[in-house]
């Protein structure tokens, strides 16, 4: 049971994460500023297991196997 409080900290999030790219996370004022083109920079960080589940649908896929729909459970073995 929410109290109203609750919704309302609830309701203030949403806007909070409704006014910011989806992909990066950052606010679209600032994200989509010009002045700021150049003001970002990237790092890449490998997720391994988003690599474990990357191989697996190239697997299934190279075997001919339809990756529509298809979903990935990533375990730790």
């Amino acid at each position: 049971m929410w109290l109203d409080e609750d919704r309302q900290w609830a309701l203030a999030l949403h806007y909070v994460e409704a006014d910011r790219c989806p992909d990066c996370h950052q606010p679209w004022d600032e994200a989509t500023d010009p002045k700021n083109e150049f003001a970002w920079r990237g790092e890449l960080t490998k997720c391994h297991a988003c690599a474990a589940a990357a191989r697996a649908i190239g697997q299934h896929e190279s075997n001919g196997g339809d990756t529509r729909g298809l979903q990935v459970h990533v375990m730790k073995s």
